[in-house]
């Protein structure tokens, strides 16, 4: 009897990794589209299947993807319902961005530029300067907004050409940094609870000739984080956001667009050895790295000098069937970024860039002991945390 032949394992293909819509169909790409038909100078409408509306609101549910949305229509008859309406009525989704992540995510809404360009490409991304890990969601250490993130935001630019401009969140936001870099422009309104951003919201929509409004909430993404979307934690944040949904649908003012759509999708990861690979107790993927950046499923991978070769022959011989392994340079060429990527934000980048194609993460169970507890993730170019809908309703 012949005896089986082993094989060494074969990396996954870089060619085979989903790009995001740069430049027609990605988030980035929403808010110009809106402005440029609202006839705010300096914008073209990128996403060609969206009509012009004097009056655009985008509600922003953090954490719920596209695939969520069809996943659930018993929990989410509204959202469910606006399915074929999404991206002008095509019926399909736009993609986040990479990675699909937060940060990331609401600097491209925000300021309609690819990752490559605002420069926030990760949970956690090393900063240049200093060299230390930079947590661009809760912003530490303290880095100077305006120079990380130096570009106007849509807002701001819509608001100068006299469009009625408002952002409707909760009031702990109002002076975060990442606010500040990404969202800001026009009128900040805090409110605390769900419905009293929708009512607001549709006030702040009515209250110009040409309105631009930006609301948001973010516990779906929590309870996500926290229980996994097959909870019924998740499940009843579901619910509750498709009613807020309906509640603003039904009070748009006339001559209105309402989109909903998502920074990310989410995918739960089951706690096993398998599914969870723990940076900290590996001395293979640990060999010769100086920091680990992003997040479990999207990392940027930092060499001490000298080493980055070596850490990334291992990361693919390891990974490489499981996620796709990029140098910085590959990554950036393959287009992961967007089309291009500005000075500033090269070293922000990791030497080594790992986006999962399975059902896996990469933990650091010392160093991130509360992202590593997390039941749901997100962060790579999988569709299920790709997708976001830009759900449509119209007056």
């Amino acid at each position: 009897m012949a005896q089986p032949v082993w094989q060494d394992p074969v990396p996954l293909s870089l060619d085979t990794a989903p790009v995001p819509e740069y430049g027609s169909g990605s988030l980035a790409d929403l808010l110009p589209t809106l402005v440029a038909g609202q006839e705010v100078p300096g914008f073209t409408a990128a996403i060609p299947e969206l009509t012009p509306a004097d009056r655009n609101c985008v509600f922003l549910i953090d954490g719920l993807g596209w695939e969520q949305i069809k996943a659930h229509p018993d929990e989410a008859p509204f959202l469910h319902s606006l399915l074929p309406t999404s991206r002008g009525g095509t019926g399909r989704p736009l993609t986040a961005g990479f990675p699909s992540t937060t940060a990331t995510s609401l600097a491209s809404v925000g300021t309609g530029l690819p990752p490559g360009e605002h420069g926030l490409p990760g949970y956690t991304a090393r900063n240049p300067e200093t060299g230390e890990l930079m947590n661009q969601l809760r912003w530490k250490p303290w880095t100077a907004p305006k120079v990380w993130q130096p570009y106007p935001t849509v807002f701001q630019l819509a608001d100068a050409a006299g469009v009625h401009t408002a952002q409707v969140s909760a009031p702990t936001f109002e002076q975060t940094p990442l606010t500040k870099v990404a969202l800001s422009g026009g009128s900040f309104l805090g409110r605390l609870s769900g419905e009293d951003r929708m009512d607001v919201a549709a006030q702040r929509l009515a209250a110009g000739d040409r309105s631009l409004v930006y609301t948001y909430y973010s516990e779906v993404d929590g309870k996500g984080h926290r229980f996994g979307t097959d909870s019924d934690a998740w499940r009843g944040q579901l619910m509750y956001v498709d009613g807020l949904a309906r509640r603003l649908a039904e009070q748009l003012p006339p001559r209105s667009a309402l989109y909903i759509t998502a920074d990310h999708g989410m995918i739960d990861i089951p706690f096993d050895e398998q599914s969870r690979i723990d940076f900290d107790e590996d001395w293979e993927l640990s060999a010769g790295v100086a920091l680990l950046g992003g997040e479990g499923r999207a990392r940027h991978v930092y060499a001490v000098p000298g080493a980055r070769a070596d850490v990334l022959a291992v990361w693919r011989e390891v990974l490489g069937e499981q996620f796709w392994v990029a140098s910085r340079d590959e990554a950036i060429a393959a287009g992961w970024f967007g089309p291009t990527v500005d000075e500033r934000v090269y070293g922000r980048i990791g030497d080594v860039v790992a986006a999962a194609h399975d059902d896996v993460i990469i933990t650091a169970s010392v160093n991130e002991p509360h992202e590593s507890a997390m039941a749901g993730v997100h962060g790579s170019l999988t569709p299920v945390e790709q997708r976001a809908s830009p759900l449509e309703v119209r007056s």
